[in-house]
């Protein structure tokens, strides 16, 4: 295991309840099953001076850079958790599609169920009785065959981005390896989705908010960071 640098994981927001951390890509939230690396390997490093390790409030694919929540008391934890689950959070998210998106925003309102098989393991897949998602979608930028878009989910389902993109847009996420057609496509090594903004509304005190730079895979495609208000 590598040691920790603090530059590997920019504190994007802490106070006495909550850090934001912009998660590298390509690192797991749990040590996976064939070993390796995982976030989990380094909370203790993120206390900060607190006795307990942060908690991670939600999830983030492997792939997937940006925000990321942790709690840092028991309270905080349950508070958060269920603003994750009252939808009261305000999530941003930046994906590149592997190709052209004709219209200009819209809505994809696409329910989701979970799939396993000997041969492709887990997947989601879009099915009339699977539970409700709901993502709002918006184009920002295109380059060549690439378009980058903002995606902002209103629920929070496994993969839900992942396969709204492929069903609702035409196209899967570049880089995705269940929905797309695998890594190294358009050159990225991973799915080119980014966790850029992340607010929670708190009573009494100001809200747990911050915005994750656009990483540098991104850039490498040909486009720019948007504003913070994308």
């Amino acid at each position: 295991m590598s040691d920790y640098h603090q530059s590997d994981y920019p504190i994007l927001f802490e106070d006495a309840e909550a850090l934001i951390v912009d998660k590298p890509a390509c690192l797991p939230m749990d040590t996976p099953r064939k070993g390796g690396e995982s976030l989990a390997d380094h909370l203790h490093n993120l206390r900060l001076g607190f006795q307990r390790d942060p908690v991670p409030v939600h999830r983030l694919d492997t792939d997937t850079s940006g925000c990321l929540l942790l709690a840092r008391n028991p309270k905080a934890l349950k508070r958060f958790a269920a603003a994750f689950e009252a939808r009261e959070v305000e999530k941003v998210y930046l994906g590149i599609v592997a190709g052209p998106v004709a219209e200009e925003a819209g809505t994809i309102d696409l329910a989701l169920t979970k799939i396993s098989s000997a041969e492709k393991g887990w997947r989601m897949i879009a099915a009339k009785k699977g539970k409700p998602s709901v993502t709002h979608w918006r184009k920002l930028a295109e380059v060549g065959a690439m378009t980058l878009v903002e995606f902002r989910p209103e629920t929070g389902r496994t993969h839900q981005i992942r396969i709204h993109a492929e069903h609702g847009l035409g196209h899967p996420l570049v880089g995705d390896p269940v929905y797309g057609d695998g890594k190294g496509q358009a050159g990225a090594r991973r799915t080119m989705l980014h966790a850029f903004a992340l607010s929670l509304a708190r009573a009494g005190k100001p809200p747990v908010a911050a915005t994750a730079q656009m990483p540098h895979d991104f850039r490498a495609l040909g486009f720019e960071q948007p504003g913070a208000d994308a």
